[in-house]
């Protein structure tokens, strides 16, 4: 889909159209401000831009469960979920927001079933639930059933309803468009638009909006082993960096636990929380030594490093695909759950471990090992998703821009994310953004359509229409044909420009290559753990390396449409602007604290270190203290 035609100027426009973006959509046209200004007569402008078709976005892909107090199976209580999530990202999570997380989760799972999600249910016809890693009653003691789920498909599940529910309500979209830049007054406190290319034209938008909401989900192609789709290239993040603007918290990603072997693809929590059991080479259920109460079902980041660590101790085993390669995995023991009970509740599990390992988990052992799964931080924003600049001790806000999702930071997740937050954070901040974006647009002043040259809509227009220009002229040097040497050739003129040179196709760099070493390079560098050492070569590869290849890539094609060359370079261009960002943070950071894990810095330092790094694309590295409510740091053991 497509608009027939770009408006001069939208009331919002939305960038992603998985959980966060469609929540945000739906959140903006629920409201009651905005039924009235419909009953009125004046319908608000809006457009939903994704650089995939909206059924392709990575929210399908979530499979264990969205976490939600319901009590269901077994009495709960969200302020038992609330201190799961803080000590769960290691108190490095804003107290408030997390408060708001566990508090209405129960309300954003309820509406969910409303619009259409298909839970598996209980015998007596209620939501079921399972357990899920980190979640407990009576606070940390027990786990509890707290996860929400659809078998082991939940996000298929959410992604559906409610892009069905935008549907029927009338949202607009532009899919397959790609979002080149955030457009930002001079000033950098006010959003103006978004550029953003056609892929199926070839053709350049400049797309002005009195508000802007990112939602463009992760960067786990930041890994060469990571379970996040091809498209998860941090877009949001950079384009907010290139802006002027800053990441809060970049150097915490989250490495999922059981990734297949040396696929990456998922095999989800669910996997442990329906009685999996994680072995060493001798057989052994190892996680009983590191997390004695908790075992297999500790937080993520807690298990990540006990595979790791078992690892170094000899005691991996080798993908049975590759015998004679790395003993960089460990086992998988499902065989101790029910067959039929297994194939219920975790058929999408089963069936990736049978397609892609050639394994039956109901008699096999399963090689798995960490793969790049959640980045934790992102976009500074409110708990109503404005993003905001940490400058002087004080959020100064940006008027009309806002975030959701993954590449946002609200810090409920702090250093390590809980297992079905995710999901949660996505439905409920996305719909609160919505909420707050159709106040301004109701209660909107400058929305009169003035076209003074003085007009606040003047501006935007005029911001957006030259970034537009200026983009346009930088995609038309990436159609020019490279010379011999597979440089950019001194003159492109019309003859170059008909077809792909000869020269062209003997260039062998290119942004595939590009994007698996830089893969590889933070990999190595930042993985699971790190020192000054790894970051400090990852830091010489990107400035002396990959940075002068990207600034020399050039696409194979002169043509712009349906060139995903093209959209590969924007990719490259984004993540070596992010991975320069997560270095940055993660060499100021002198501690380990959740899923970040310095060996040279190896305790956590709430002295010096409770407090989110704010850094920008100029290499600053700011601080923000953690908003602390009523439970001040202790201990975190599982």
């Amino acid at each position: 889909m497509s608009p027939e035609q770009v408006e001069d100027m939208y009331d919002a426009v939305i960038i992603g159209a998985g959980a966060a973006g469609l929540s945000a959509a739906l959140g903006i046209l629920r409201t009651d401000a905005v039924k009235e200004m419909k009953a009125e007569g004046r319908e608000p402008k809006l457009l939903v831009i994704s650089k995939l078709q909206a059924l392709r976005s990575h929210t399908g892909s979530a499979e264990g469960g969205i976490a939600a107090s319901l009590g269901n199976i077994e009495h709960d209580d969200w302020h038992w979920h609330y201190y799961d999530t803080v000590k769960g990202g290691d108190w490095l999570v804003d107290q408030d927001a997390a408060k708001i997380l566990a508090q209405y989760a129960p309300q954003t799972v309820v509406n969910l079933e409303r619009s259409g999600v298909a839970f598996s249910r209980t015998a007596d016809g209620h939501i079921a639930q399972r357990k899920f890693g980190g979640h407990t009653k009576d606070y940390g003691k027990a786990p509890v059933r707290r996860a929400a789920y659809a078998a082991d498909r939940i996000g298929h599940q959410i992604l559906y309803a409610l892009w069905q529910q935008c549907i029927g309500a009338g949202v607009q979209f532009a899919e397959e468009w790609y979002v080149t830049d955030l457009v930002l007054n001079d000033a950098k406190d006010k959003a103006c638009g978004v550029v953003a290319f056609d892929t199926h034209t070839g053709k350049t938008h400049a797309v002005a909006s009195r508000n802007v909401l990112m939602a463009t989900g992760g960067a786990g192609r930041l890994f060469h082993t990571t379970s996040n789709s091809w498209d998860l290239t941090g877009d949001g993040m950079a384009l907010a960096l290139k802006a002027g603007l800053q990441l809060e918290d970049p150097e915490f990603v989250q490495f999922h636990p059981t990734g297949l072997a040396h696929t990456g693809i998922l095999l989800s929590e669910a996997s442990r929380g329906e009685g999996g059991i994680l072995r060493n080479a001798d057989g052994e259920a190892f996680m009983a030594r590191y997390a004695p109460e908790h075992k297999n079902l500790a937080a993520r980041d807690v298990v990540s490093r006990s595979i790791m660590a078992e690892v170094d101790a000899g005691r991996g085993v080798a993908d049975p695909k590759d015998p004679d390669g790395p003993k960089d995995c460990v086992w998988l023991d499902m065989t101790g759950i029910d067959k039929t009970h297994m194939q219920e509740v975790l058929p999408q599990v089963v069936e990736t471990i049978r397609d892609y390992a050639g394994l039956d988990p109901s008699k096999d052992w399963v090689p798995v090992k960490p793969t790049a799964h959640y980045t934790m931080g992102g976009i500074p924003i409110t708990t109503n998703g404005e993003v905001y600049r940490w400058q002087d001790g004080e959020r100064h806000i940006v008027q009309g821009l806002y975030a959701a999702g993954e590449c946002s930071c609200v810090s409920v997740h702090g250093a390590n994310r809980l297992g079905g937050n995710s999901l949660l954070d996505a439905c409920l901040f996305g719909t609160r953004s919505g909420e707050s974006i159709a106040k301004s647009i109701a209660s909107d002043e400058d929305n009169t359509g003035s076209t003074d040259v003085q007009s606040p809509d003047a501006e935007r227009q005029n911001s957006t229409n030259a970034a537009t220009e200026k983009r346009k002229l930088s995609i038309n040097n990436l159609l020019t044909s490279l010379g011999n040497d597979g440089a950019p050739a001194e003159d492109a003129g019309d003859a170059e420009k008909t077809s792909t040179t000869a020269e062209t196709a003997e260039s062998d760099d290119n942004p595939y290559q590009l994007l698996a070493d830089l893969g590889t390079t933070m990999e190595h560098a930042v993985a699971v753990r790190c020192d000054a050492g790894s970051i400090a070569e990852a830091q010489r590869t990107i400035i002396n390396e990959l940075l002068p290849r990207a600034k020399a890539l050039r696409s194979h094609s002169d043509t712009a449409a349906f060139n995903q060359e093209l959209t590969a370079i924007f990719e490259v261009d984004n993540l070596l602007e992010l991975a320069q960002a997560m270095l940055n943070a993660s060499a100021a950071r002198h501690e380990s604290r959740g899923a970040f894990a310095r060996t040279d810095f190896p305790q956590r330092d709430d002295e010096h270190f409770l407090t989110h790094s704010m850094a920008d694309a100029t290499g600053e590295v700011d601080w923000q203290p953690v908003h602390i409510v009523d439970m001040p740091p202790k201990a975190r053991a599982y």
